[in-house]
């Protein structure tokens, strides 16, 4: 059996404080590696909207139900990635807005953005081909500018409107939230 010495104890407790210094200023200089994050981009998600191309009667209230459940999908989506903070759309009183033609303004959702405080707007829309095609155009803009930051759009085809969610999603996770924001 080994019995320490208090010389050898000394050394001991130096070697485990000199042990612990050396950890914590590794992990201070790991820390100061790590670039800071970016803060949240403010951004105003306009409802999504439908483009009719098709022969038939335009929008039902089944699309307007089905519009609103996408823009609350993808507002919950693109929150939960902690890159965004959103906007409140709601207060937004302009015929485009209200009318659910802001897909046809050319532009006109960014400066309706910058007066609700975002920094980017994104717009989102369906166009209804026919009965099976379909197609998903996501675009955000910067509110300040009103140039077009990104623009993805998916083609829906042989489905019905259920696929609409699917694509919107598809758009958000493996194209917006994967690309690199400037």
């Amino acid at each position: 059996m080994h019995t320490f010495q208090p010389a050898m104890l000394r050394r001991l407790l130096r070697c485990l404080v000199v042990a612990a210094l050396l950890l914590h200023a590794e992990a201070i200089v790991a820390a100061a590696e790590v670039p800071r994050a970016r803060a949240a981009i403010g951004l105003a998600i306009f409802d999504f909207e439908l483009e009719d191309l098709s022969a038939g009667p335009g929008e039902s209230p089944a699309d307007t139900h089905l519009l609103k459940q996408i823009s609350t999908n993808a507002r919950g989506l693109i929150m939960n990635s902690g890159r965004y903070s959103l906007v409140d759309t709601s207060r937004a009183t302009a015929p485009e807005v209200t009318g659910r033609w802001l897909h046809q303004c050319h532009g006109c959702d960014a400066g309706i953005a910058l007066k609700l405080g975002a920094q980017q707007s994104l717009l989102g829309y369906v166009t209804r081909i026919s009965r099976t095609e379909y197609m998903v155009r996501i675009l955000i803009t910067d509110a300040k500018t009103a140039d077009i930051v990104s623009d993805f759009r998916t083609g829906l085809r042989l489905g019905a409107d259920y696929s609409w969610d699917r694509g919107v999603r598809s758009l958000i996770d493996h194209q917006i939230l994967k690309e690199i924001t400037p």
